[in-house]
């Protein structure tokens, strides 16, 4: 990881904070909503490359240990001012819905579900979202929630009959703890997303980020250390493959990638954000064809259409709600 990857994240959080409150250039949400689409969808592949030979919760804690420490030491040589006691306990509470329960369910669950369903199940997000937005009052639209429903069927097309075929070949059904874990997750994230919006975090928005992850990754180190993650993992046991996508999951899964998803969720709602989970099942697919050698189900084309309906239905609607 090159100080020049910190400095362009740091550099694109202080741009970005000047405009807030002012109408965000397209091409910034354009980008934004591009990073958490594609980047996302391929940490699937690292992260189930990455538990096999790397415990999955000692995987998630170097992730965001090593992620946090380089942003937060980075960005307070920067100049940024010291957190106060209120500000880490914010960024505690985030750092915990966000990455100690929401991410690291899916590490765990990557050992014992398929892909297929654990993109099924994270894609409740959306769904989640725009139901905590309506039990804060907030009444969505009727065709914003059409939209969140197209898109969830549109996912389902897409991976189940993946999973269906890997729970076949494999003699065995879908693991309940895995799919229980992976929709505790997913309510887990919804949550932190919309307290992070009210919460009191740190400026620069990069220093609060670092804090969530600071405070995220000891969580889960804790637990590592409590189910033996730390004992089993041994270095001459990593492969290659393995170290390479933890590398990937520090840079662009948390660097970049969630630091552009907590951006989003300060400019654009929460619906709109959740659109995320529509595409990053399609990204996962299509990466699974190309590096995996898995073959594309014929459904996989009309579920492919199904889910970019769904999420322009979601997104015109949010549009002309902000006007």
């Amino acid at each position: 990881m090159s100080s020049r990857t910190i400095s362009r994240v740091t550099a694109a959080h202080t741009e970005l904070e000047a405009g807030e409150g002012a109408t965000v250039p397209q091409w910034q949400l354009i980008g934004g909503f591009l990073i958490i689409y594609v980047v996302w969808g391929s940490t699937y592949l690292a992260i189930k490359w990455g538990v096999q030979s790397i415990p999955p919760f000692a995987m998630a804690s170097m992730r965001f240990l090593i992620a946090g420490s380089a942003l937060f030491a980075f960005t307070r040589w920067r100049g940024a001012p010291a957190p106060t006691r209120l500000q880490w306990r914010d960024s505690a509470i985030v750092g915990a819905l966000l990455l100690f329960v929401g991410n690291g369910a899916v590490s765990w669950a990557s050992q014992r579900v398929s892909s297929g369903l654990s993109s099924v199940l994270v894609a409740t997000v959306p769904l989640w979202l725009v139901l905590c937005e309506a039990w804060q009052g907030k009444r969505p639209r009727v065709m914003q929630v059409v939209g969140v429903l197209v898109g969830l069927v549109g996912v389902g097309l897409l991976v189940l009959p993946s999973s269906r075929a890997a729970a076949g070949a494999s003699g065995g059904a879908v693991d309940p703890l895995g799919a229980a874990a992976l929709t505790l997750g997913s309510l887990s994230w919804t949550v932190g997303s919309l307290y992070s919006r009210s919460s009191n975090q740190a400026r620069p928005a990069a220093l609060a980020i670092a804090m969530q992850m600071l405070t995220g990754g000891v969580l889960l180190g804790l637990l590592a250390l409590v189910t033996g993650d730390w004992g089993r993992l041994h270095p001459s046991t990593v492969t290659l493959n393995s170290a390479l996508s933890l590398l990937y999951l520090i840079t662009f899964g948390s660097l970049i990638g969630f630091s552009t998803y907590m951006w989003l969720l300060k400019v654009a709602s929460p619906a709109a954000v959740g659109t995320y989970a529509y595409v990053n099942p399609l990204v996962a697919v299509l990466l699974g064809v190309a590096l995996g050698g898995e073959r594309l189900p014929a459904t996989a084309y009309l579920a492919m259409a199904i889910i970019v309906g769904g999420v322009a239905l979601v997104s015109v609607v949010d549009a002309r709600r902000r006007r």
